[in-house]
C-alpha cells in the first residue's frame, strides 16, 4: 500500500519548520500545538504530539475490509505498521483515523456497537495509536457525528444502544433519510450525545486530537427538521439550521480543549465554499475566522486546474483568504484516489485531466508549498 507523495514537495514543507514536533515557535499559527516533550517527562502525563506543519493522510473506514475485516489482532497490526511505515517515510506525520464512521466505534466504547468491519477482539485505535506514535505520526480520531447506521443495520444493532432506544420509541432526535439514520443537531440532547462520544475518546486513548468531515446537515428538505424550526420560533430556516450546526461543532470543540488545550480539534469541509452553505449549512467563514470552533480546517480541494466551475488555484485562494489573519491553520486536502480516473463532474474540458496529468498531485503539493498553507493532506 505505497503512498505516492513527491519527496522534494514534502520537503519545501519542512525546510523551514523541521520535522521535529517539538515545536512551533514564535510566528507559527495556533497554540494548541506541543512545545516539547518535556512537560509529559515531568507530569508523567502524555503531551499530545503535533506539527507546525501538516502533512496528513487519511485512514477511512471504506478500505477497512481491506486490512481489518477477518483479520486477527497480529494481522491487524502488521497491516497498520506496514501502511504507517509507508507513510512516515512518505514524510507523512498526520493521520486520521476513522474511529466512527456511522454510529459505530472502532475502538472500545460503552457507548456504541462495535463497527461491523470490527470482527476481531482487539482495539483497533489503540493499536494505530502505538503504531503511529512510535514512527513519530500524530494521531486525530476521525469521526462522523451526525451520521448513524442504515435501518437494516440499526435492526441488527443492541436494544441497549441509546440511538435505537431512541428510534424505536419515535424520539425526534434522530431520522432516516434514505434509508439511513441520522442525528438532528436542533435538539440539545444530540449536542450532548456528540459531546460525550469526543469524551470517551479523549478520556480513553492518547489522541492528539480529533477531525471530523463534511458530514453535516444530510439534506436540504424542509420535512428533516420541520418540527423543531417551528418550535424554536425562527423565521430563516438556513440561518437557523447553520447555528446548530455551528452549535454542535463548537460543542466538540470545547469538550476537546476541557480535556487538554494542546490537543488540537478539526474540520474537512468540502472545497466548494458556496455549497457548504447551501446544501449542508456548514459556516466555514465563522470557523475559520473566529476563535473557538477549531484549531485547523481542511477544505477537500479536490479539484483539477482544469476544473470548469471549482479550478484548484482560485479555490485554493478562496481559502486562503477564509484564514487569513486568524489563528486557524489551513491545510490542503487533495484527491490522491482521483489519479488515473475520469473526473466526470470537471467538465468536457477538464474530465481526463487526472489521466493525462500524472504529475497533479506533486503540482497541486507545490502550489500549497508555496501558498500561505500550513500544510496539506491526502485522501486516497
Amino acid at each position: 500500500m505505497k503512498r505516492f507523495i513527491a519527496a522534494a514537495c514534502t520537503a519545501a514543507f519542512f525546510i523551514s519548520a523541521g520535522c521535529s514536533a517539538v515545536l512551533p515557535t514564535e510566528g507559527v499559527k495556533n497554540a494548541g500545538y506541543s512545545e516539547s516533550t518535556t512537560a509529559a517527562e515531568e507530569s508523567g502525563g502524555y503531551v499530545p504530539m503535533n506539527y507546525p506543519r501538516q502533512v496528513g493522510m487519511w485512514l477511512p473506514y471504506v478500505k477497512f475490509p481491506e486490512y481489518m475485516q477477518g483479520k486477527s489482532e497480529e494481522d491487524f497490526r502488521k497491516g497498520a505498521a506496514e501502511i504507517l511505515e509507508d507513510a512516515a517515510a512518505d514524510g507523512v506525520n498526520t493521520v486520521y483515523f476513522h474511529v466512527h464512521p456511522s454510529g459505530d466505534a472502532y475502538y472500545t466504547s460503552s457507548i456504541y456497537p462495535k463497527g461491523e468491519f470490527l470482527d476481531g477482539n482487539y482495539d483497533p485505535l489503540a493499536i494505530i495509536i502505538e503504531e503511529a506514535h512510535n514512527r513519530g505520526i500524530s494521531v486525530h480520531a476521525w469521526i462522523n457525528p451526525l451520521r448513524l447506521q442504515t435501518a437494516e443495520q440499526m435492526e441488527r444493532v443492541p436494544d441497549s444502544f441509546i440511538v435505537k432506544k431512541w428510534v424505536n420509541a419515535g424520539m425526534p432526535y434522530v431520522k432516516n433519510v434514505n434509508g439511513r439514520w441520522y442525528l438532528d443537531p436542533a435538539y440539545p440532547e444530540t449536542v450532548e450525545f456528540l459531546g460525550d462520544t469526543v469524551r470517551e475518546i479523549t478520556d480513553n486513548y492518547n489522541v492528539d486530537g480529533v477531525h471530523i468531515d463534511d458530514y453535516f446537515y444530510p439534506t436540504t428538505s424542509a420535512d428533516f427538521d420541520s418540527e423543531a424550526f417551528v418550535q424554536s420560533g425562527a423565521s430563516d430556516l438556513a440561518a437557523w439550521r447553520t447555528e446548530n450546526v455551528s452549535r454542535f461543532v463548537k460543542k466538540l470543540y470545547d469538550t476537546v480543549k476541557e480535556k487538554d488545550d494542546r490537543l488540537l480539534f478539526g474540520i474537512s469541509p468540502q472545497g466548494n465554499i458556496r455549497a457548504d452553505y447551501e446544501t449542508q449549512y456548514a459556516d466555514v467563514k465563522k470557523w475559520g475566522s473566529e476563535s473557538g470552533f477549531c484549531d485547523y480546517i481542511v477544505p477537500q480541494i479536490y479539484y483539477g486546474f482544469e476544473n470548469e466551475t471549482m479550478p484548484f488555484l482560485p479555490t485554493l485562494e478562496q481559502w486562503t483568504e477564509l484564514v487569513r489573519g486568524s489563528d486557524v491553520s489551513l491545510i490542503i486536502g487533495l484527491a490522491a484516489y482521483k489519479l488515473g480516473r475520469e473526473d466526470k463532474w470537471a467538465g468536457s474540458s477538464a474530465e481526463l485531466e487526472w489521466i493525462n496529468d500524472p504529475d497533479i498531485i506533486n503540482k497541486q503539493i507545490a502550489a500549497a508549498a508555496a501558498s500561505e498553507a500550513d500544510g496539506y493532506a491526502l485522501y486516497y
